[in-house]
Order: C-alpha cells, then structure tokens, then sequence
C-alpha cells in the first residue's frame, strides 16, 4: 500500500485560495474561520504584518493536486490578541538570551471562539498539516507554533505529537430545550431567578431594545457600534484591533450571519453588542456603550443572547473570554484548550512542567465554580 504524499504551500493572504476551495474545508457552523471572515481581516488591514499578525497560512494538497487540507495561521511579533496569555513564556526566554517573537499562531485573531484549527478530514492529515507547521517554525527560525481554542479531534493529534496541551476556562450558556426565557428562569434558584429579572426591569426601563440580522442592518448601525466599540477599547486595552472598514466589510459579505443587539435612550442610540451566529451556537464578539445604564451591559450581552438563542433554537451562547461574573446570569463554566510547540528545548521542558500544575489549578477551579452555578440543586 502506497503512503500519500502530500505538498505543503504557505499562503501570504487567504485570497490566494478561491473561497469555494477553503470553505469546503470548514465544517459548518463556523463563521469566524470562514473564507470571508478572514478575507475582511486581511483586506481591512487588521491581520497583516503591520499590525503584527502576518498571513502564513498553511495550503496542503495531495499528489494528484486536489485540496487536501488547510490552517489559519499568522507569524506574529506580540502575543496581543490572542486570550491565551503567554507573556511569562516570552519572558522566559529572553531572560536566558533567547527570542519569543516572531512565533507562529494558527487562531482566528482577536477571536477568542473553539473551533477546528487543522482543516482536514483525517488525524492523519492533521498530523501533515501540524508537520508541516514544526518545519516551517524550524526552517525560518521561529520560536513556536500555537494553535489556540481546539476541539477535541485536533488536540488528540497534536498531543499525539508532543505538542504541550494547556487549558483555561471560558463561560457558556447552554440551551436545555426551553421554550422560552421564562422557562430558563424557572430552572434556576429563586433567588437568583429574582435578581436576573431586576436587573432586566432596570436595564429596560432605560432603553429601546431592537434586535437587527440581515437585511435590517443598515451602514448607521454599524456607525453606532463602532463608536461604542472604540469607547469600550479605549477603557480596556487601548488601541482597538478591528477598524471601522472590518466591520463594512462583514455588513457587506456577513449580515446573514450576525445578530446585533442595540440599545436606544429617547431616540438616540446609546450601546450595542455584537453576536455571530454558528449552526448550533450564538457567539458574543463586541459591545460598548456611550453612557452609563445599570446592568445594560448584563441585558443586551448576556439576557438578549440567551433570549435570541432559545428563540432560534440554538444550543448554546459562548459569550467570550472570561468573566466569573457571567456564572451569576446562567452561564457554566467550560474548559478550553491549546497546544504549543516550542523549539528551545529547555522552555519547552519549563513550560511542561508548569502547564502540569497550571491544568489541574483550571480543573480545580472549575470544579468549585461549578457548585455554584445558579441552577436548582437536583
């Protein structure tokens, strides 16, 4: 029996490949790793080399020419907008004469959402493209390859590998086929079922609430959020990642894919947030808000998304990277993983050995949060 042999190309855009071929590669429900997704990153000039995340994405077809498999993957100079923090491991390095950066990331920038990062259909060719990825790191002198927010087929073969496994916690809603808000609420306790709904009284009695998809969504809309985009920005971090033509972009090429809730004070719009939807999933993204309104920030990220995810049928709301106070307002704790390469042999044995201690401190947390969900004993 003949071993497939494959050939590996390094993409400087997504654009290189026609959407159809890299789309067929992604299995549904997944937005955010979509060819058009990733084309806005690139096109607006959010993932490029200026700012840090330079397309190196991985292209494998098998000998006969046919699309075989493929991963998003940037080189990066900074580990800024990735929700996996590695800061102590660059660190490290240097302290010891060595260089952290440039590294190579396989993610969805800014976009801290599981999904597949090794686009095919078998362990076997996960393993092609991970390779692939360890030689490229090897062969121009990068420090590492990371792939962050697995699922489960990826991890088991990069583990495979001897890539390093992390873990964190994120906070997701999960759907257990109710048929209304109300019907979520009953099933927590009462005391905190009470809370949720006065903070929904007082967040509503300050604003008009509208929900826009599709075709509702008009070019002022995004005008509005952009702004409470930069203000949330400016408060957090700083320099925002997206800019305003990303989000014209995805209007243009996404809207069928994107819920944004919006919130009106007396005719004038005052905050919103930003949702995607997957097949079976609503996902959190941005929000922002150009006044302060008690508890809005809860009802339109958090209320809204799981009212719009029960409506629709979905089965979940991720709503982004951490937050325990989400625990409060119905949302569970869930493990997330990564795997990492690192090609300085003592750093690779450093991190080892703490991700030991650094997993079963994740598992131990979880596992307290967990006796405090707000959901009913029994």
């Amino acid at each position: 029996m003949s071993v497939p042999v494959y050939s590996a190309r390094i993409l400087g855009r997504v654009s290189d490949i026609p959407e159809t071929d890299w789309d067929g590669l992604v299995p549904s429900g997944h937005p955010f790793l979509s060819w058009r997704f990733l084309h806005a990153l690139e096109e607006s000039g959010c993932a490029v080399e200026e700012t840090g995340w330079a397309p190196r994405h991985v292209w494998l077809t098998h000998e006969n020419g046919n699309t075989a498999g493929a991963a998003p993957q940037y080189a990066k100079t900074h580990s800024r907008g990735e929700y996996v923090f590695d800061h102590g491991w660059a660190d490290a390095l240097y302290r010891v004469g060595g260089e952290y950066y440039p590294k190579l990331q396989c993610a969805v920038p800014f976009t801290p959402v599981n999904g597949p990062r090794l686009l095919a259909g078998t362990a076997e060719i996960k393993k092609t493209l991970a390779t692939a990825m360890i030689q490229m790191c090897r062969e121009w002198n990068y420090s590492g390859v990371h792939l962050t927010f697995l699922e489960k087929a990826d991890r088991n073969a990069l583990t495979d590998m001897g890539f390093l496994h992390r873990e964190d916690c994120q906070f997701h809603f999960f759907n257990r086929n109710y048929d209304s808000f109300e019907n979520f609420l009953a099933s927590l306790s009462s005391r905190k079922r009470k809370n949720i709904r006065k903070e929904r009284r007082a967040a509503q009695s300050e604003v008009t609430i509208r929900c826009l998809t599709g075709d509702d969504l008009k070019p002022q809309h995004w005008d509005v959020f952009y702004q409470c985009y930069l203000d949330t920005g400016a408060r957090k971090w700083g320099a925002p990642y997206l800019n305003r033509e990303f989000f014209a972009r995805i209007h243009e090429t996404m809207a069928d894919d994107i819920l944004l809730v919006m919130a009106w004070q007396d005719h004038t719009p005052m905050a919103a947030a930003l949702n995607f939807i997957g097949g079976a999933a609503l996902y959190g993204r941005n929000w922002g808000c150009l006044a302060h309104i008690p508890f809005l920030h809860f009802e339109l990220c958090y209320y809204q998304a799981i009212e719009a995810a029960i409506e629709a049928g979905l089965l979940r709301v991720e709503a982004g990277a951490q937050g325990e106070h989400k625990l409060a307002r119905g949302y569970e704790p869930v493990a997330t993983h990564s795997a990492h390469y690192l090609a300085h042999p003592g750093l690779h044995t450093a991190v080892e050995d703490n991700l030991i201690h650094e997993r079963r401190a994740v598992e131990h947390g979880m596992g307290i949060l967990r006796q405090h969900t707000p959901f009913k004993e029994g």
